[in-house]
């Protein structure tokens, strides 16, 4: 099974993500991939613990919480499908702009649980769950929303995959994003390699994989893998809200305004980055059709002094 990143299928699918929400608008297998994805679920079933927890604010921001305190909030099976769960809800909330991914009790998320690595050690069993997170996780990038991990503590293996998966990376003083593959004697099998190539070049990615480099806040701005640093630093009191709170007034800034126009604003980056040029014009057409003359449009014209 091979990932499917076919120009036409892509263009509908980013209409799907954006325009009309579809439960698998940003999937990447075909239809083969149905029949092995209810085997996996009857399989990860079997791994309970931990939970995904999601809040939608009225600010059009979302929080998604990894929550599995007593694993460094690891991924259990259950988890997984939660999160595939949480990305659907998410595909479907027209009125969302923003979300910022965390995790529980002042940790980001360690990968999966032993528990369930090991139940599910046998090849052909590995590559279901593969195909299976990086569906998932693909989806949660191609969201219609702006997206942020927010790193305390640390990001492991499966959780620095997770990072990736957002459009931007704050991190805490202290915390850390490490692709300790290796050292399991693995790659990243989630989509965590080709999405962080996209973000830090090759070189730098390169020696985050193969050589499992600690990443702090200090060299994750210099290589581009993080956005900025959050949260008190030495000396300094937490403020209201803590992290998370700064997490917000950060993503704020970008998602200001109606939730049709910083939606289509991801809509047509998102085709910028992933289509062949053509299908990428195309569809950054067809989105401006859909805010031209709407309402934001509209009143902000009104709104507008002439020229002078």
């Amino acid at each position: 099974m091979v990932l499917r990143y076919v120009g036409r299928h892509l263009l509908t699918n980013a209409h799907n993500a954006l325009g009309m929400p579809s439960r698998r608008g940003g999937a990447v297998y075909g239809s083969a991939y149905a029949v092995q994805q209810e085997e996996i679920r009857q399989k990860l079933q079997g791994f309970p613990g931990g939970s995904i927890n999601l809040v939608k604010q009225e600010s059009g921001i979302g929080v998604m919480t990894i929550s599995n305190p007593a694993r460094m909030n690891a991924f259990s099976g259950t988890m997984m499908l939660e999160l595939q769960d949480r990305v659907s809800e998410l595909e479907e909330w027209t009125e969302g702009k923003g979300l910022i991914v965390r995790g529980d009790a002042g940790t980001f998320c360690s990968g999966s649980d032993l528990k369930a690595v090991q139940a599910i050690s046998d090849p052909q069993e590995g590559m279901k769950m593969c195909m299976f997170m990086q569906n998932v996780l693909t989806r949660l990038l191609r969201l219609p929303l702006i997206s942020v991990a927010l790193v305390e503590g640390m990001a492991l293996g499966g959780g620095a995959e997770l990072t990736t998966s957002c459009d931007f990376r704050l991190m805490t003083v202290g915390s850390e994003i490490r692709f300790v593959h290796k050292h399991m004697g693995l790659v990243p099998g989630w989509g965590g390699a080709a999405r962080l190539v996209r973000i830090v070049g090759s070189q730098n990615a390169l020696k985050l994989l193969a050589g499992a480099q600690k990443v702090d806040p200090a060299y994750g701005q210099r290589i581009g893998l993080s956005d900025g640093t959050v949260g008190p630093r030495d000396g300094e009191h937490a403020g209201a809200g803590g992290a998370l709170g700064e997490a917000e007034q950060w993503l704020n800034t970008f998602t200001r305004g109606s939730a049709s126009v910083i939606q289509a604003a991801k809509k047509v980056v998102l085709s910028g980055r992933e289509l062949p040029l053509e299908d990428a014009l195309r569809t950054e057409r067809d989105v401006f059709g859909t805010v031209w003359g709407g309402p934001a449009n509209l009143e902000a014209l009104a709104h507008k002094p002439k020229h002078k």
